[in-house]
């Protein structure tokens, strides 16, 4: 079992930026390839950034690119989604994600096998 918990959602101004984190439980979180997610109501699940399980592959949806950059520290089993530049259009609740196996980084929902409770992020204009 992987538990994930995110922290550092809030209220920011357009322009700001934001850092969220993601703990893992587990010990051999650093085989696991992780991922950021977020959702807006009444929407799908929108993939954002994903690390593979050692930080040497990065994968970024184009409307985060070159804003949000995505780091893991396996020696505190924690992800980190730096997020800049931020817009109205961020808001939302972003979710981590991981994935038990594979040496890549993930764009699907579906190839994820744990999720956080979600962690909200309101960009105000």
């Amino acid at each position: 079992q992987v538990q994930l918990v995110e922290s550092g959602g809030g209220l920011v101004q357009a322009g700001g930026s934001l850092r969220l984190s993601c703990a893992a439980s587990g010990r051999t979180f650093s085989r696991y390839p992780m991922g950021w997610f977020r959702q807006d109501p009444g929407k799908e699940r929108e993939f954002l950034v994903g690390t593979s399980w050692n930080g040497s592959r990065t994968c970024y949806a184009d409307s985060v690119k070159g804003r949000f950059t995505i780091s893991r520290d396996n020696a505190k089993n924690t992800v980190y989604l730096q997020m800049n530049s931020l817009k109205p259009g961020d808001t939302g609740v972003y979710y981590c994600a991981a994935r038990l196996g594979g040496d890549s980084c993930y764009y699907t929902g579906m190839l994820y096998d744990y999720w956080g409770q979600g962690a909200q992020v309101t960009v105000s204009p």
